[in-house]
């Protein structure tokens, strides 16, 4: 996850971030709440497709792992 997901303190104060941006991954989540991915890539178009998929699929992989673990 370490490609698609960057923290550094000096970049929204440590807040996890997309690689080589400065768009809060949980931005995604927030707007995937209302509205398309689409939507959000073209409002936020330093964000590549693939890095919104991987993120999606990471968080997918932690509820199935965390579903497991119950």
């Amino acid at each position: 996850m370490d490609k698609v997901i960057n923290t550094d303190k000096d970049i929204l104060s440590g807040t996890p971030v997309f690689n080589n941006t400065r768009v809060a991954v949980r931005s995604l989540f927030d707007w995937l709440e209302t509205e398309t991915l689409d939507e959000y890539l073209e409002n936020f178009p330093s964000v590549t497709r693939e890095q919104a998929i991987a993120v999606l699929q990471h968080a997918g992989d932690l509820v199935d792992k965390d579903e497991v673990q119950k």
